[in-house]
């Protein structure tokens, strides 16, 4: 059964930017989301895993996502084994006026030598078992492991396994699945069709979002940054 994360095509690589000082190529790639635009610089990115950074505060751990925070348009980043997605902050925002700095920063902070995170960071990694989880829980993670989060990646987003209770699986969307038009048609046509084909106790896929206040927190937080003098 193969899943399906968006209605209509997505993922074509429509864009290349060559740099003649490291011969180092960029490479873009788009996403189901109209805001969100995949960067494939050529080199690993992260060791495992993925990191979701929403906004400024929560990318403290990222040098490379801090950098890319600076580049006015910028509404958040997320890093992939081998990709950078950007997320900008509306339509209205021009690609074009982005990019040039996007390529530019990637290229220079791999140029650089520093951490892409900083040491302890922890990333999103398989949903590995644990003691308490019950025969239907590890069949859940392992079909999201196997099967869906690759998928959902090749997209320029990630699944994040929430828990399970009462028939419904929470799942946190990351990357550009985030605020994508056609998410909820990933989380019921894609990933609760295809847990409920091979796990019958599986009833439906909700969505897990931040908190309002946490979410109102962290603007607070950043607009006091942003005042501060530098």
């Amino acid at each position: 059964m193969a899943l399906r994360t968006c209605s209509y095509a997505v993922s074509n690589i429509r864009g290349l930017h060559i740099s003649p000082s490291c011969h180092m190529f960029v490479q873009t790639q788009d996403t189901p989301n109209p805001n969100s635009l995949k960067f494939i610089p050529g080199v690993q990115v992260l060791e495992t895993g993925t990191m979701d950074f929403p906004t400024l505060t929560s990318a403290q751990c990222s040098p490379l996502a801090k950098l890319l925070f600076r580049i006015e348009g910028v509404k958040s980043v997320f890093l992939g084994p081998d990709f950078i997605t950007i997320t900008k902050v509306d339509e209205e925002t021009d690609w074009q006026t982005i990019k040039a700095e996007v390529f530019a920063t990637i290229m220079d902070f791999f140029t650089s030598g520093l951490p892409v995170v900083n040491e302890g960071a922890t990333s999103t990694t398989d949903t590995d078992g644990n003691e308490e989880d019950d025969e239907t829980v590890l069949m859940i993670k392992e079909l999201l492991d196997s099967r869906i989060r690759p998928t959902v990646q090749e997209d320029g987003g990630d699944l994040e396994f929430k828990g399970f209770k009462d028939g419904i699986v929470y799942l946190k969307l990351q990357g550009s699945c985030t605020s994508c038009p056609s998410s909820m048609v990933t989380l019921k046509n894609g990933v609760q069709n295809m847990l409920q084909f091979y796990i019958p106790e599986v009833i439906a896929v909700e969505q897990i979002l931040e908190d309002e206040r946490d979410i109102k927190a962290k603007e607070e937080l950043e607009k006091l940054e942003t005042s501060l003098p530098k």
